[in-house]
């Protein structure tokens, strides 16, 4: 559950983000740069998790999807996962370099931070579908046996 944990604080941290960058000035850009710090720190966390979990465990969990009625839950979702995460850790670890500017007074670096925020809120969500749709693999397996 930490690994969800994790994504979740890093959608949230990404909403802060995008919100405050909205309605950016002088005085919340110190909360824009500290958010966009913990969205990517909780990233960062959260892949480390699931990189423990995925080496230790996950093989078992594979199995039992593969046998099951919804192979396609490894096949494609675990696979998209896997592959999309390298996107999401560069976009959350480019998310405070952007943000380090002067986003009150420079409009195409405001830009660059909603839209960065906007990926990252996007693919953590799909991530997190994936996720479920992997877990309902597992539970799927597991009850036709």
């Amino acid at each position: 559950m930490a690994h969800v944990l994790f994504g979740v604080a890093c959608v949230i941290s990404s909403v802060w983000v995008f919100v405050e960058t909205l309605n950016v000035s002088d005085t919340n850009q110190a909360r824009i740069r500290k958010m966009s710090c913990a969205a990517a720190t909780s990233m960062w966390l959260a892949f480390l998790v699931a990189g423990y979990w995925y080496v230790c465990f996950y093989k078992a969990d594979k199995a039992v999807i593969l046998k099951g009625p919804w192979p396609f839950a490894h096949n494609f979702f675990m696979e998209s996962k896997e592959h999309l995460v390298i996107l999401l850790l560069m976009l959350t670890t480019y998310l405070p370099i952007a943000a380090a500017g002067n986003l009150a007074a420079n409009q195409a670096a405001r830009r660059v931070v909603l839209w960065v925020a906007g990926l990252v809120v996007m693919l953590a969500l799909m991530m997190e579908g994936d996720g479920a749709i992997i877990a309902m693999g597992v539970k799927m397996g597991l009850l036709a046996r």
